[in-house]
Formats: C-alpha cells, structure tokens, sequence
C-alpha cells in the first residue's frame, strides 16, 4: 500500500510511474488528497475543540470557587455542547480514514525505475537465456502424453474426485513429485533460508497484509463458513509470520521457505494454455521469502534470481529470465523476474517462477517495521518472494525434455531422492 505521504508530495509522481502500469491514478490521487486534506481539517478542529474543553474545565473550578455558579453552569452547558462535538467530529473522522483507507488500497504499488514499459508478456525484457537437455526423440510427446504412457498421473481420475484442475499423481509420478519438493526444500535450508509449514488457509487480514485483498478476491477460493481463504502461495502465511511486528535491524535479512499446495481458481483460463499441468487450480509450491532492509532490497533480489537459476540449472533444463514490463506486473510488485522454462513437446515456453521485490508495499498494509539503529525511528522494511519452484510446469518439462527411446531419464540431481531410480520406464 503507498503512503499519504508519498501521495501528497509527490502526487504528479505518482500517476506518472503508475502509468507504467497501464493505470490511470489522476482521479484516485486527487480523490486521496481532498480526503486527506479533510481528515486534517477535522482533526485540526477536534484539537481545538479539546483544547477548549480544558480550558473551560479549569474556568469551570475557579469560577464556583468565586461563587459564580451561574458562569460556572454556563461553561459546563458550552462543555456539554462541545462534548458532543466532539463526538460527531469523531465520527465524522472515521468515516473520512475509511473512505481514504477504501482508496488507497486500490492503488497498485509503484514500478521500479527499470521496469519496461509494455502492456504484456510480448512486452517483457529477456535477460539471460541458457540451454539445457535436448531430447534426441524426432517424435516428442507432449508431457500429458508421457503421463499416461508411464501411468504418473491420471488427469481423468482427478476430474472424478474433485473436477479439472486438480490431478491425482500415480506410483512413480508421486515419487517424483516428492521428490521435487524435498530437493527444493534442502537447497532452500542450505542457502540459509528457515523453513516453515504454514497452514494452508489464511484470514481476510492475512490476504489484505501481502495485497491478494481486495485485488485478487474471484481468484482465491473462500471458505464462507469461516471467513477464510485457501492460499493461493506460501508467500501469503509466511510473510504474514511478520504482520504488526517491529524487528532488529540487527535480524536481518529474513530469510524464510515453506511448501505448501497452492489454489487458484484460474476464472476464465481456457484452450491449450490449461492442458495438462500447464495451469491448475490445485498445484505444489516451494515458496522463499525474505524481509529485507530497504539498502539492501534490490541486492537480495538479485541473490533470489541466482538462487532460483541454480535451480533450473541443476535440473538440466532449458531456461531464460525475463523482466516484466509494467503491464504484466502484479499489483503488489516494484520488480519482477520471471523463469520460464522451454517446453520440447509443445514447444513453447512455460513459467516456473516469478520473484519480486515489493519494497515497502506489503510491509506498509503489514505493519512490519524495524528499528533503526541511529535514528532509533521505527522504519518500514521490504519484503520480497519468488517461487523455488513452483511444480507442475517443472514437472511437464522434465517429462517432455528428458524423454527418450527407453523411457523417461531421470535428472541427475533427482536421483537420491527417487531411491535411486534413473529412468522411468
């Protein structure tokens, strides 16, 4: 969430660089100040009122100490009608911090300065691309193929129990999945991150706190009974481990993992884009998350983008890393790098991961803060996340890309955790 303050100084700013973002601000931000300004004006009057009513209060003793009841009764009657003054200012105030709360919120955080501008995916920036393994196969199968032909996971079997988008992962290919998440989580505690298992639904202010409320409300599913969501990312409960929390400067960085499954409801997602594993409603996700010091943010950003690539390097696997231009920016994000991963049977190219820096966004609708040292201030943190790594397209891409005459060869790094086994056959 941005600050009055930033508004109010710099509000030509602030439309300017939400513009970027394909978001028309003018009429927000000129909405947000007049609130603002009225929100300064009744506290101004609230102050005087008070300030009178103290005065009075002393008048009031002195004045039957003078045996001037009749003065001293009239300054009481000015303190009731002042009193209740108040008390209809007081509302008054809250109605305005609400409807200023109700504008604010709807503001997207601001794009770093190297944000490219562009309103989609065409749009974004590659910045680095590596190739992988190659499979020697002329005639690839696509992954949802190679699922069926190994019996690793049964896509029918998933729309029975529950409904497309949700699969069932048979034998081997649960193995694999296991698999996955288990290498994900150990290179995430070797690289210093504390690992947690955070609940898998959230409340409302959870959602609110990392900005998936009130922006993306249709994409989560809600549980109406208890007023509770289930998470579409790990980033959610874990990041929120920090709300209304001031910490040491002397903590950071914050250096957290979790995995988790993960739901969305993906509206409106259809054609080839959702085949197979290509987009889910129910998926595994190792999350990492770090609360940072505002000096220090963008540095961090850059040792999450080299973690999550060593990842993908260590399974083999066809890469590249893309900035995202303005337009294809989550609401909460300053920066974002995209991982896709390249998809031999279908040829095209799959996201995997997207780690951001939110700077103080997140950390302003959280209440997170830390102490500074030489100020002694208390200060808003930044908080970042990236996905190391999100399951399914990982899982399509080993499928499809380390395919071959035999069977499936399984990545070097994966065989200790599948026991052994180097090829599903």
């Amino acid at each position: 969430m941005l600050t009055v303050q930033l508004i109010r100084e710099n509000p030509e700013f602030v439309v300017k660089r939400l513009a970027i973002k394909n978001f028309d601000a003018k009429e927000a931000v000129e909405k947000i100040i007049a609130l603002d300004e009225k929100r300064i004006a009744i506290q101004k009057d609230l102050n005087a009122k008070q300030s009178e009513i103290n005065s009075l209060s002393k008048e009031i003793g002195a004045l039957f100490a003078q045996k001037k009841v009749d003065e001293a009764n009239a300054a009481k009657e000015k303190t009731g009608e002042l009193k209740e003054a108040i008390k209809n200012l007081d509302q008054e105030m809250s109605d305005v911090a609400s409807q200023l709360q109700k504008e604010i919120v709807l503001l997207p955080n601001l794009p770093a300065e190297i944000v490219p501008v562009g309103k989609t995916a065409d749009d974004n920036v590659v910045v680095k691309s590596q190739e992988g393994v190659v499979p020697a196969e002329a005639n690839l199968l696509c992954h949802w193929e190679l699922a069926e032909k190994y019996n690793l996971i049964d896509f029918e079997l998933g729309n029975k129990l529950t409904g497309a988008g949700f699969p069932v992962y048979v034998d081997v290919g649960a193995k694999l999945q296991r698999a996955l998440i288990s290498f994900f989580l150990d290179r995430a505690t070797a690289a210093g991150y504390k690992e947690y298992q955070p609940p898998i639904m959230v409340n409302e202010a959870s959602g609110f706190g990392t900005g998936q409320l009130p922006d993306k409300e249709g994409q989560m599913y809600y549980v109406g009974l208890d007023n509770l969501y289930l998470i579409p990312t790990a980033e959610v409960p874990v990041t929120n481990i920090f709300r209304d929390v001031i910490v040491k400067e002397s903590d950071f960085p914050i250096k957290c993992t979790a995995y988790t499954p993960c739901f969305r409801r993906e509206a409106g997602s259809y054609g080839k884009d959702v085949r197979g594993l290509n987009r889910l409603h129910q998926f595994d996700k190792v999350e990492i998350v770090r609360i940072e010091h505002p000096e220090r943010s963008y540095q961090a950003l850059d040792e999450m983008v080299a973690h999550v690539e060593s990842l993908v390097q260590a399974l083999g696997l066809t890469y590249r890393i893309v900035r995202l231009c303005g337009g294809d920016m989550s609401f909460t994000s300053a920066l974002t790098y995209d991982f896709e991963v390249f998809s031999a049977g279908q040829k095209r190219w799959l996201e995997v991961s997207s780690v951001s820096n939110f700077e103080t966004f997140q950390a302003n609708r959280l209440k997170l803060r830390y102490k500074d040292e030489k100020t002694k201030k208390t200060v808003l943190a930044h908080t970042l996340n990236g996905s190391a790594l999100a399951l399914p397209r990982i899982v399509a891409s080993i499928l499809e890309n380390y395919q071959t005459a035999d069977g499936i060869k399984v990545p070097d790094v994966l065989v200790p955790y599948m026991g052994g086994l180097t090829i599903i056959k």
